[in-house]
């Protein structure tokens, strides 16, 4: 599936190109429960969290998804089921896929120390504050003094 087709993950990452390899079974357990076993895997291009400049993440997934028809089949899946909803026998597998892809991205990207543009001193510099950039007052403060006059 083309990766460019997928706004919502654009949304969350920014321009992605190239496709996202899957694997789908379909099935149905010993009890008739229909279900979808899966793996997907993409190369995509995120952001480092230090220097917001693109770097190449490997992103795959293996998923396992019961079918349910409404809320209710949906809770008496077993736990070893993720629920995915089906309306009048039918499934979106792009949507489906595409929300599998984006639950799949890691939370925080960075470059190796040795390759971001930020170097180490710029992140741990031991430079002390502008003497004009004042902490804040804390909030607490007024609460100080009301206790000081008790």
């Amino acid at each position: 599936m083309s990766l460019d087709k997928m706004a919502r993950l654009r949304e969350e990452t920014g321009e992605q190109h190239g496709d996202v390899d899957v694997r789908l079974e379909f099935g149905q357990d010993a009890q008739g429960r229909r279900f979808i076993e899966g793996w997907l895997k993409a190369s995509l291009r995120l952001a480092c969290k230090r220097c917001l400049e693109p770097l190449p993440v490997d992103v795959e997934s293996h998923f396992l998804l019961g079918m349910a028809t409404s809320d209710t089949t949906a809770a008496e899946l077993p736990n070893a089921y993720e629920p995915v909803l089906v309306e009048n026998e039918q499934l979106d597998l792009q949507s489906m896929l595409e929300d599998e892809l984006i639950l799949s991205l890691p939370q925080v990207v960075y470059h190796d120390e040795a390759e971001c543009p930020v170097s180490p001193d710029q992140l741990s510099s031991g430079e002390p504050l502008d003497p004009s950039e004042q902490p804040a007052a804390s909030p607490f403060d007024v609460l100080r003094t009301l206790k000081k006059k008790h």
